[in-house]
């Protein structure tokens, strides 16, 4: 069976140019980056490529980038450091439908540190309310954090607007960009942010590796405590090969970013308005200019998101829900329940995000299997009558 992937938010296909650019560095170039001999010498200096690679995408300068090992440990990392930075304020800020990277450590400063923390809600449309933001920034807050791009519905927040209004406050600001890095153009000189967590593995190069950018003059303080890698702000050894094969994703990303924003756009939309025009009663979450090129959130009254992915799946489909049903839960997602989604629809919401190898026959073939898959769902729920909600 054929596979039609779009779950590109949740990780992607290692490009074959990004496992080329790796294979040596498993094999006869094994060297420590670290050691003084010329053999490791020759892996040093594909870091210092792949360092340059990934500070281009954002436009950084690359002693501004760092090497992690996930999103995660990227916006652990960059939290963790703004709060010592700054130990007598107690009150961070962050929005209400975060990734678990950035509102569980929340809540473990919250619950363990005596933190106090402030979730500025979104609107219907997922987007971020400005004013409160605004009214909650004080002398007492260490770090304000939001993400880029939202993971479920691909709505992006104004990074460069709201970071004018926290550097005005003298604030710290990081944002989470792991949806956005490769997907929309960003520059940090211009952004204004002094920290921007970005992953590998969304971008086509393997899991495992991710990189944080911390503006220059930013006083850092490591994570993880070791020896003199990363100029003394993340020890352990580099993981060579995954942090290679990340420098030639972000580059093989900044050359394709005209490809994300023009075809794969196309594709979304043309995938969002032929489900509009065949499925009654669906409608897509979020705003729908203020959004990811890649990223479709589309609900269905009546039905069950675990129900309409298992069904998907039968035919070759990969696909995410917008429930936490499939982590054992069956409550629809923080994410749309923060936007106010109604719950029959938000319970039926289920996720499409492309990248740039999907093709229109493969949206084709979505649509020729998820009407059915609709309609077949909704003859057996109870709360479909006739044709309509009930």
């Amino acid at each position: 069976m054929k596979i039609v992937y779009t779950d590109n938010n949740a990780t992607t296909k290692t490009a074959d140019e990004v496992i080329q650019e790796m294979l040596p560095y498993f094999g006869e170039l094994y060297g420590n980056p670290s050691s003084m001999h010329t053999f490791g010498d020759k892996v040093a200096k594909k870091l210092i490529q792949a360092r340059q690679r990934v500070a281009d995408l954002i436009n950084a300068d690359p002693e501004e980038i760092i090497f992690t090992s996930c999103g995660t440990e990227s916006d652990n990392a960059a939290i963790y450091s703004a709060i010592n930075a700054f130990p007598d304020k107690k009150h961070i800020i962050t929005s209400n439908v975060e990734h678990p990277g950035i509102n569980k450590f929340y809540e473990y400063l919250q619950k363990n540190r005596g933190y106090e923390v402030t979730y500025v809600p979104v609107d219907e449309k997922g987007l971020l309310d400005l004013d409160i933001l605004d009214k909650n920034m004080s002398d007492n807050t260490a770090v304000v954090s939001l993400m880029w791009a939202n993971n479920e519905t691909g709505v992006l927040f104004p990074i460069e607007k709201i970071a004018k209004k926290v550097n005005e406050k003298g604030i710290v600001f990081h944002t989470d960009a792991v949806q956005a890095a490769g997907k929309i153009p960003i520059d940090v000189k211009k952004a204004g942010v002094d920290m921007l967590s970005l992953s590998g593995h969304k971008i086509h190069a393997p899991k495992g590796v991710a990189a944080l950018y911390v503006k220059k003059g930013f006083k850092f303080s490591p994570l993880l405590i070791g020896g003199h890698q990363e100029q003394g702000r993340r020890g352990g050894t580099e993981n060579t090969a995954s942090i290679i094969g990340l420098g030639k994703a972000c580059e093989l990303a900044r050359e394709n970013l005209s490809v994300m924003n023009t075809n794969v756009r196309e594709l979304r939309d043309y995938l969002q308005t032929r489900l509009l025009e065949k499925i009654e009663s669906s409608s897509v979450n979020g705003d729908l200019d203020q959004r990811l090129p890649n990223t479709l959130s589309i609900g269905f009254d009546a039905v069950e998101g675990e129900s309409i992915l298992l069904m998907l799946d039968r035919d070759g489909i990969c696909a995410s829900s917008g429930s936490a049903c499939t982590s054992g839960s069956l409550e629809p997602s923080h994410v749309l329940m923060a936007m106010k989604v109604p719950f029959k629809s938000a319970h039926g919401s289920i996720r499409f995000s492309l990248s740039h190898y999907n093709t229109k026959a493969e949206m084709d073939i979505i649509v020729a299997s998820l009407v059915p898959v609709i309609q077949q769902l909704r003859d057996m729920s109870p709360f479909w009558k006739n044709g309509k909600m009930v």
